[in-house]
């Protein structure tokens, strides 16, 4: 009989990272948000479009391109009206794809504030190993040690030794592993050998 106890914890970011750009308003860097706006153009039969940012400071905009003299006829019809109504989750996805924004910034603010949202995935009483699955539907510029530290209610010190002893066990395996930022489909072992901290790990890692 299996004696894993099996989570899901998806993690969701409260806010897209923010792009540090030379902004002509205020003469120098400044952070910028997003409108979660989509500008079009149209050229003929081709068509810009632009997610709006706008400065933190004094809401100078900047134009992040989404795709430039794109022909219309190529595009698909979802496509073209999700950028008509600046479709929330279209945008969202855009907003959070930290790795194209660094491609047009001087830097980049990722937020660390998450909330996580836990699914029990077996009904298992008599559990003696947990299994977390993590789910990222967008990017999220967190810590695995961090992570780890906030919902189950250890330090990040105590993680390593943890770690370090075979008692937390990470896939992909990696010997930094809990340093390096979450991805999804990262899974984590939990193989405690304290009862007392056994039990207590489980009852934060299901949210109780």
């Amino acid at each position: 009989m299996s004696t894993i106890l099996h989570l899901e914890w998806t993690i969701i970011p409260k806010h897209p990272p923010r792009p540090i750009l030379a902004c002509s308003g205020c003469g120098g860097p400044k952070p910028f948000r997003s409108s979660r706006r989509i500008r079009l153009n149209a050229n003929g039969k081709r068509l810009d479009a632009w997610l709006i940012y706008k400065c933190t400071t004094c809401d100078a905009t900047w134009n992040r391109p989404v795709f430039e003299r794109q022909s219309v006829r190529s595009l698909d019809p979802t496509l073209l009206d999700a950028l008509q109504m600046s479709a929330p989750d279209f945008v969202a996805r855009l907003e959070f794809d930290a790795d194209a924004l660094r491609t047009k910034a001087i830097r980049i603010e990722e937020s660390e504030e998450f909330e996580v949202r836990r699914q029990a995935l077996c009904d298992l009483a008599g559990w003696r190993r947990i299994r977390i699955a993590l789910a990222l539907p967008f990017p999220a510029g967190v810590r695995l040690d961090r992570l780890l530290a906030a919902e189950l209610g250890l330090s990040r010190s105590r993680l390593q030794k943890l770690f370090e002893a075979g008692e937390i066990m990470v896939e992909p395996v990696r010997k930094d592993a809990l340093k390096r930022g979450i991805r999804d489909g990262t899974t984590i072992m939990l193989d405690l050998r304290d009862e007392a901290e056994r039990i207590s790990v489980g009852g934060r890692a299901m949210g109780g």
